[in-house]
């Protein structure tokens, strides 16, 4: 609290350099994870010795904690200030201003990196129920969002799967965001804000009250090579505890307990933990490929099309086989490993703009930009490997109407 008084030199030298070291620190996070995390990078990167950063933070957790803290911090700077218009489509368009200015001064330098949550979890009691619970403030002053009169018709489960969309659609953002210029960022918020507010479906294709009904798709699971059934388990089991753990927290100790086997025979699989996780982003790949096709395949217009393969995939994440591999995970992979990978989801990126571009044509889509549409999409389907966890007791059945319906039919839709 400010009681008037000024701050002393050395208080100031104390905070910049504290606010230094939470940069340097988040960078390092958001690419490493907490695991790869060490204090002796933190401590390179801003020219300290290592015991001088246990000044500041006395262990590695600490450090991440703040990390987590600070950018929870900033986002709910935004949701506060974005909560002061009249509106809900006006909390939105702030919300989303604020989010595209703040990541653009991050691209120029002029503020520190924005922080990734996806490692939350990482992070060891009691600092990961701390960190939860902040995050966890932020996800109520989210969904105040979707509170008042004319959200009589949501339930909770819907509120909560709507604030859930909303969020991830904002923080995934940052993984397609660096392929447009900070100037064409006014035109990205207007076309991210129209998808959100009107979604994807032309008028008439869904009217309020009715029922959405895509057509369901094959099971999009990969087949396993003939006497390699166990692949199939091995790669759901390793993507379930990477997802939780990320890349670096999953080491090859945990994934052959979780299995049941030994690391000899981990290794006479898999010749190290890399190759492991790139086959179950290739597994990702692959059932992405697949439902798309099957869905390209059937007779009937793109918005079809497109409906049945976000439904299929939803529900896919919460299936048995499911989830898939959160795309955070690439972020730790050597740098020829994750351009690859990185590509695999391009591809998927470029076949859902595909779709979306034909129906734009065809009438059947709104006249949206298929890219962004795309990797809004993209950023959908990542974001339904966690939807449980918000939603609660969620059957696989309802999965795509709570999340997949209000990207493509608009937020505030009934």
């Amino acid at each position: 609290m400010d009681d008037g008084r000024i701050a002393s030199p050395a208080t100031e030298r104390y905070a910049k350099k504290k606010e230094a070291i939470l940069a340097a620190a988040t960078a390092i996070l958001n690419r490493q994870g907490v695991k790869g995390m060490t204090l002796a990078d933190v401590a390179a990167k801003v020219g300290l010795i290592t015991t001088s950063v246990t000044y500041y933070y006395r262990k590695k957790d600490d450090l991440a904690a703040a990390c987590f803290m600070r950018g929870l911090e900033r986002f709910d700077a935004l949701v506060g200030e974005a909560g002061k218009a009249p509106d809900a489509p006006s909390r939105l368009l702030a919300f989303l201003d604020l989010y595209l200015d703040l990541n653009r001064r991050v691209r120029l330098g002029e503020a520190a990196p924005l922080t990734s949550f996806t490692e939350m979890r990482a992070l060891k009691e009691p600092l990961r129920g701390s960190v939860q619970g902040a995050f966890n403030d932020l996800f109520r002053r989210v969904r105040g969002f979707f509170e008042g009169p004319e959200f009589d018709h949501l339930d909770k489960r819907d509120r909560n799967a709507r604030t859930h969309l909303l969020l991830e659609q904002v923080f995934w953002s940052g993984s397609w965001l660096r392929r447009y210029d900070v100037d064409d960022y006014g035109r990205v918020r207007d076309k991210m804000y129209d998808i959100l507010v009107h979604g994807l479906s032309a008028p008439g294709r869904v009217p309020p009250g009715e029922e959405w009904a895509p057509i369901a798709l094959p099971d999009p699971t990969p087949e396993a090579p003939e006497g390699q059934d166990w692949r199939e388990t091995f790669l759901v089991a390793a993507t379930r505890l990477i997802n939780q753990r990320g890349y670096r927290g999953a080491s090859v100790e945990d994934i052959s307990a979780q299995l049941n086997v030994t690391k000899g025979s981990f290794y006479h699989h898999h010749e190290d933990k890399d190759a492991l996780v790139v086959e179950c982003f290739e597994r990702t790949f692959a059932v992405t490929r697949k439902a798309q096709a099957d869905a390209r395949a059937l007779a009937k217009d793109s918005w079809e099309q497109l409906s049945s393969a976000t439904a299929a995939l939803v529900a896919y994440q919460l299936s048995d086989h499911g989830p898939l591999l959160r795309a955070s995970s690439m972020g730790a992979l050597p740098i020829e490993i994750r351009h690859e990978m990185a590509q695999g989801y391009n591809r998927g990126s470029e076949r859902f703009a595909a779709i979306i571009s034909d129906g734009v044509a065809e009438g059947s889509v709104r006249a949206v930009d298929p890219m962004i549409a795309a990797h809004m999409i993209n950023s959908m389907l990542n974001a339904a490997a966690s939807l449980g966890v918000w939603v609660p007791g969620m059957e696989r059945e309802d999965a795509a109407r709570l999340f997949a319906r209000p990207l493509l039919t608009g937020l505030f839709s009934k």
